[in-house]
């Protein structure tokens, strides 16, 4: 069953368009990861399904209802939840005031405190502690944590590795399977793509704000997601890569065709992403 569909969604800033018809599904119960360079549309993407940025109504359907254009607290009330890039804890507020934070709109089903403490021991005993005097994986807990006392259907995480040790890294990702086997369907930016293919059934690529390839993660060669992330098109070389085999079984790729619109290079920075 389908709980997301992303139809042709566009997304600017102002006069810059930094998502060009991008196209998008999960399944219930679904692990989906978003891998792409910094300023491929990653985030942007992330932040328009979650309210953030702007979209037409119809081209973000959520168990079945359009939710483009609504405001972040009606959709986390729908049972979206984000954990953004950077953590964004409230630094004057303590660990369970910022996982309170996060209960606001659905406080009458959320998830308990005590549900969160199961799910991250660690943090009982820091509840009381400023979030600023945490390890920078125990700041990524909390904010994993504000996320899902929300109680989403759909929980989507904006690079959660980033800054952080492998094996916290691994750590995370071990808890992210477990939440997943709660039902929670997943969406997953990450720039480890190793990571992110291990960790996900599907995997779409991201470059210069269109889907580059979208693939059954365990189908994808290695060639193919080079090329698709780095922007290398079927008539172009590099080294001895081998040419995108677009007919392999379980792998969308649209470099077959010449993209329209801006040139950059996509690598100036994931604050546009």
């Amino acid at each position: 069953m389908k709980l997301l569909t992303v139809s042709n969604l566009n997304a600017t800033y102002g006069d810059f368009q930094a998502l060009y018809g991008v196209c998008l599904e999960a399944a219930e119960g679904e692990a989906i990861a978003v891998i792409g360079a910094n300023g491929a549309g990653k985030s942007t993407l992330l932040n328009t399904i979650a309210g953030s940025v702007a979209s037409k109504g119809d081209a973000i359907r959520f168990a079945g209802e359009p939710i483009g254009g609504l405001h972040p607290w009606q959709i986390v009330a729908r049972g979206i939840a984000l954990v953004p890039e950077g953590r964004r804890l409230f630094a004057s507020l303590t660990v369970e005031e910022n996982l309170l934070m996060g209960a606001y709109s659905r406080s009458r089903d959320a998830h308990s405190l005590d549900e969160i403490y199961k799910i991250f021991p660690q943090l009982r005993s820091r509840a009381r502690q400023s979030s600023l005097s945490l390890s920078g994986g125990e700041q990524q807990m909390v904010a994993i944590g504000r996320a899902l006392i929300s109680k989403p259907r759909l929980l989507m995480c904006d690079e959660l590795s980033l800054g952080l040790a492998p094996k916290i890294v691994g750590e995370i990702y071990e808890t992210l399977a477990l939440i997943r086997e709660r039902g929670v369907t997943l969406i997953v930016v990450e720039q480890n793509v190793r990571q992110a293919m291990a960790f996900a059934d599907r995997v779409y690529c991201l470059q210069e704000g269109r889907v580059s390839l979208e693939g059954i993660s365990t189908q994808l060669h290695p060639d193919q997601v080079s090329r698709a992330y780095f922007g290398i098109r079927q008539n172009q070389s590099q080294g001895d890569l081998p040419d995108l085999d677009s007919g392999s079984p379980g792998v969308r790729s649209d470099f077959n065709s010449e993209a329209s619109g801006p040139t950059n290079s996509g690598f100036a920075g994931e604050g546009r992403a």
